[in-house]
């Protein structure tokens, strides 16, 4: 089609919500030459999980923060060249914006706002603002009506949520006749699917009769809804992205309209409830619009129409929320008749950064280019501002420590290498670079390794001592009396389970000094396994390892990819986490699993030999199990499995610096 717009850099504003989810997981997927950046402050309807087929993509980002701070929204347009917005980032839910207004006010209308300023003063950057707005704004329709409301209808919007998605779209339509911003304007039925907040009639009455709890309908039940399935809507605005003219206004709708009690009756229907005993009516709220009708000709004249059944798109959701029941964690707040989730307790949310969200003004340049998931720094290039934290960091010239201090940098985050050598007699040179550097954090990443081979740890036991274990415990120590919290990096694996140990001599002194650490609650231990990072030039790299090795021992292992870890293990610091993590990727890989990626991704020539099975079965192994790495998962629910972040930081980044493609 001639006027088909093709973007490069798209931002989507809330796509860790449902609807934008859904679109984000489609562009991704369906135009890999797209690059899509996602800014989501992970509000409680929000969830990293909905961004699962994403994630791993190399076309992806992720950045945490508020379209409310217009330092953040400028720098993202400006590093990430952005040339085109879909804006769904909104507070939603009508029964809130009864009890929170000002809340709905702040997001819907001063957020839009800091979206359209920033995009005028790109001087031109962006070439397509996409506003998602909703049915709402036309307000109630008439009950005989039989046209819907076009997209050239009064807008009469009937409660707050309504009134300030309509107030949004007056400033879109204003920029777009006062600077000439190439905006685009969506209106859209209720739509529903997986990965839905429970607080939403669909999902709150599936959910409640998998309980086999009482369905509470407001007033009467006689008010209709127009339902559009997710993808059916997904594809909708994939569609607007590329055909839609600017300046116009598109109407996403069905003329298919059910009562909100024939809903309830047809989810009773799927579990065999009988709905005379299991509905009940309750007070309504304050206002409730009969009915919603929109025209959709428009949109249909581009090429869209909705494709999946109400049959077929309700069971595909009960499917989805009976495999997936515990996917917002505790929702409990959000079934009750008349909810207010974001002032109640019961709400689980993910990713709950206070420290973050308060500081999210920024995002540093040199992840501009990088495929990560990256969180806002506390740096702003705007306002100077004492800074929250600073550390000092031990072993700076060694591979852990010397990432930290690179990440520090980039981040602008205030640090200082620790001067004193970690053994016996160093209190003192400890407590000179803490008078000197007054950090908030202190970071261990010194000691001798098992980048040495063991053999040499038992003959040298006293040094390993001194280094390992008295050195450690000393800087603890000096730390727990200053009120500082330490995060000590610590080799060798799940050093507890007998299973995974061996009587090697480097083992013992990092079983002894975990024990030891244990007494300090200022302390974060963190437990690297197998650590590898994209410099394949590091000799200690585990890849680096195995790939100059002779023979290679298959077994299956957890691994520590430090480019995702290592920047997690800062978050922590600001988090004051504390206690024993294991710090690995979630899942096992063989050796093999990465040697055929080095091949597939870095050398396609390389070979390399497997010692024999009976052979295999002689050498000791601290850990040839998987660690369990569900609470630094549930900690931070981004992290990415071990062979999608091998590729993701390893070997993609690594493919494109060669210029090898695979045929």
């Amino acid at each position: 089609m001639a006027n088909t717009y093709k973007p490069k850099n798209i931002l989507i504003t809330g796509a860790a919500g449902f609807i934008a989810s859904h679109v984000c997981n489609r562009i991704v997927r369906n135009y890999p030459d797209y690059k899509i950046v996602v800014l989501d402050k992970l509000d409680y309807c929000s969830n990293l999980k909905n961004l699962m087929p994403s994630r791993s993509s190399q076309n992806f980002k992720f950045i945490k923060g508020d379209i409310g701070s217009a330092d953040l929204v400028n720098y993202i347009l400006l590093t990430e060249s952005i040339d085109t917005i879909m804006h769904f980032a909104a507070q939603t839910h009508v029964d809130n914006s009864f009890g929170n207004s000002f809340e709905f006010t702040q997001n819907n209308i001063y957020g839009t706002h800091v979206l359209l300023e920033a995009c005028k003063v790109s001087g031109g950057q962006v070439k397509r603002f996409i506003h998602v707005s909703t049915d709402e704004v036309y307000g109630e329709t008439d009950e005989d009506a039989v046209v819907g409301n076009h997209e050239a209808s009064q807008l009469l919007p009937t409660n707050p949520y309504s009134a300030t998605k309509a107030g949004a779209e007056m400033l879109v339509m204003a920029y777009g006749r006062s600077y000439g911003l190439p905006v685009i304007t969506t209106r859209g039925n209720n739509v529903y699917g997986p990965n839905q907040f429970p607080e939403k009639l669909i999902p709150k009455f599936l959910l409640l009769a998998m309980k086999g709890r009482i369905l509470p309908i407001h007033g009467d039940g006689s008010n209709v809804r127009s339902y559009l399935y997710c993808e059916d809507v997904a594809e909708a605005f994939e569609i607007i992205l590329h055909r839609g003219e600017v300046g116009h206004v598109y109407n996403i709708g069905t003329k298919k309209e059910r009562r909100v009690i024939d809903v309830a009756r047809d989810i009773c229907r799927l579990f065999n409830l009988d709905p005379e005993t299991r509905v009940k009516f309750v007070e309504n709220r304050p206002f409730n619009d009969q009915r919603y009708f929109l025209d959709d000709e428009k949109l249909k004249n581009l090429g869209w129409s909705e494709s999946t059944t109400w049959e077929e798109g309700l069971r595909k959701t009960l499917s989805w929320y009976v495999k997936n029941p515990d996917w917002w964690g505790d929702v409990s707040g959000a079934l009750l008749p008349h909810p207010r989730m974001l002032t109640m307790p019961g709400v689980e949310k993910y990713y709950d950064s206070t420290e973050m969200s308060k500081n999210a003004s920024n995002v540093d340049a040199n992840h501009a280019n990088q495929n990560k998931m990256v969180v806002p720094t506390i740096r702003s290039n705007a306002s100077p501002r004492k800074q929250s934290v600073k550390f000092l960091i031990y072993g700076g010239a060694g591979w852990i420590g010397g990432l930290v201090g690179n990440i520090c940098e980039k981040q602008g985050i205030p640090f200082e290498y620790g001067k004193a050598r970690l053994d016996e007699g160093s209190q003192s040179q400890i407590l000179a670079d803490i008078n000197t550097s007054k950090p908030t954090h202190v970071f261990n990443a010194s000691g001798v390794t098992g980048a040495l081979n063991l053999k040499w740890f038992e003959a040298h036991k006293s040094e390993a001592i001194r280094a390992n274990v008295v050195g450690v415990l000393t800087l603890a120590h000096v730390c727990k009396d200053h009120g500082l919290p330490m995060m000590n990096y610590a080799f060798g694996g799940n050093l507890e389970d007998t299973k995974n140990s061996t009587d090697a001599f480097y083992f013992r002194t990092q079983a002894k000094v975990e024990e030891l650490l244990k007494e300090y609650d200022n302390v974060c231990t963190l437990r690297i396994q197998l650590p590898v990072s994209s410099d394949l030039s590091n000799p200690h790299n585990f890849i680096s390892k195995i790939t100059s090795s002779d023979k290679v021992v298959n077994m299956p292992n957890s691994i520590t990819v430090l480019d995702e870890l290592v920047p997690i293990s800062i978050e922590m610091a600001k988090r004051n986490c504390r206690g024993i993590w294991n710090f690995t990727n979630p899942g096992i890989v063989t050796c093999n699993e990465i040697l055929e990626m080095y091949k597939e991704y870095i050398d396609p020539s390389f070979k390399w030999v497997n010692f024999t099975v009976g052979r295999q079965g002689q050498f000791p192994s601290p850990s040839t199990n998987e660690m369990d790495a569900s609470q630094l998962q549930k900690e931070f629910p981004e992290l990415l499995p071990v062979r999608d972040s091998l590729l993701k930081y390893v070997f993609e980044p690594k493919r494109k610096t060669l210029g090898y493609r695979v045929a």
